[in-house]
């Protein structure tokens, strides 16, 4: 179980769970876990979705989503007169787009029904499937999953969609304009009762809107912020410059000397650069770990763990990998290389400066990478057209980022890199 979510400061101006009506059961599984007072987007989202009815919640990372479409579903799968009685066969449905955001997820709706008879189950590919098919034989009330591993299970028989009451699409910006509607579309036609559909996400672009309207009943856009307001944190720091792709590293292992440096997610393009990195900052006496799609599953959920428990303070991610990776007090996120489209910049550097925590973003953004650089400060109004150009040796970049004068390449022996087993594909 992971640890739960820290608050924002003036939360306690916030309404509470119990005062929005949540039950009394799924109000004290959050109060165990210090959660009392409700975000924005779940201030907002709560009181409709306890109703039934069809919404689009949209809210920044790290601010709430996840409780924002799991109180509501939990509370209405326990005891909502409109949703049959718990029999074994599944009554809500959440679909995410990778496994990670799938256990994330799972743990968060398990952690909220505890006291309750709900049951939550992950379903995502990469896992042996008898595994899987026999929890859902034991019987599973509400089922988080992956496109893929959902469907096949589906259309063997193995996962009954026809008693589902609520579909949630988490990250839908992501699912629905990066390949995932097809699968999407297969998952709606096998939902043969009526049913709520929520869709939660950092962005709702124009087009994804009109896209996700299509199958759904009058839903309510719900923003968690002012349609005016910055795309990112306040709270989050920017640092972007050029750095030569020869120097990156070297200029990596600095902002990893900075003071006050705690978890750091450092994103990579490709799991060949992740690859690439994360040995290389192993040889320079880092503890690091990976997430990436050439690591297996079960490495990848080892890493992640020791990071989210502080086990190892830097793990170097690819987008896809990282959508799980849902953790409040990081301190550093570090591109280094800028991604390639706006949105997911808005998406990596929200991973610090959450609930209430301060942050710094660090960019590093090659010779070749400044048109790409363009496109994300001009869709995302940051304000930075003009990038200095910084070295591994220069001032202005150890001022910058608070490095002390004696940071070095090395900080110690040569480690191994943390759970590294290759991935095993599985036939």
């Amino acid at each position: 179980m992971s640890r739960p979510r820290s608050l924002p400061a003036n939360t306690s101006q916030a309404p509470t769970f119990a005062e929005l009506g949540v039950a009394v059961e799924i109000v004290e599984a959050l109060e165990a876990r210090g959660i009392t007072h409700t975000f924005a987007i779940q201030e907002l989202t709560l009181p409709i979705a306890l109703n039934g009815t069809d919404l689009i919640g949209q809210a920044r990372t790290g601010m709430g989503k996840t409780l924002g479409f799991g109180v509501p579903l939990i509370d209405r799968v326990f005891d909502d007169a409109a949703i049959k009685e718990l029999d074994g066969t599944p009554r809500a449905l959440t679909v995410v787009p990778t496994r990670e955001l799938a256990l994330q997820v799972a743990e968060d709706l398990t952690m909220a029904a505890e006291n309750t008879p709900v049951v939550v189950a992950a379903i995502f590919g990469g896992r042996p499937y008898e595994e899987q098919i026999e929890a859902l034989k034991a019987g599973v009330d509400v089922v988080v999953g992956t496109p893929g591993r959902l469907l096949d299970l589906a259309h063997r028989g193995d996962l009954r969609l026809d008693e589902v009451a609520i579909f949630v699409l988490d990250e839908a910006d992501r699912m629905l304009d990066m390949g995932f509607l097809p699968d999407i579309e297969k998952l709606l036609r096998l939902l043969n009762r009526e049913h709520q559909t929520m869709l939660f996400s950092a962005t709702m672009p124009g087009p994804i809107l009109t896209l996700a309207r299509s199958f759904m009943d009058r839903p309510l856009h719900i923003r968690a912020e002012d349609p005016g307001a910055a795309t990112t944190h306040s709270t989050t720091k920017q640092v972007v410059f050029r750095s030569h792709r020869m120097d990156k590293s070297a200029v990596v292992t600095r902002i990893l000397q900075a003071r006050g440096r705690g978890k750091t997610i450092i994103f990579v393009r490709t799991k060949r650069s992740a690859a690439h990195l994360v040995e290389d900052l192993a040889r320079r006496g880092f503890s690091v770990g990976a997430v990436h799609g050439d690591l297996g599953q079960a490495a990848r959920e080892k890493s992640l763990e020791a990071f989210r428990e502080g086990v190892i303070e830097i793990l170097v991610a690819t987008d896809v990998s990282a959508r799980g990776i849902d953790v409040d007090d990081v301190t550093h996120v570090i591109n280094y290389q800028p991604p390639d489209d706006p949105q997911t910049y808005i998406h990596r550097i929200g991973r610090t400066g959450r609930a209430g925590n301060t942050g710094t973003a660090v960019t590093l953004v090659g010779y070749d990478e400044m048109l790409k650089w363009q496109a994300i400060n001009e869709e995302n109004d940051l304000g930075k057209p003009d990038l200095p150009e910084w070295f591994s040796t220069s001032p202005e970049l150890y001022e910058a980022l608070d490095i002390p004068r004696n940071a070095r390449d090395t900080v110690g022996p040569p480690r191994a890199v943390f759970a590294s087993e290759p991935r095993r594909e599985r036939r």
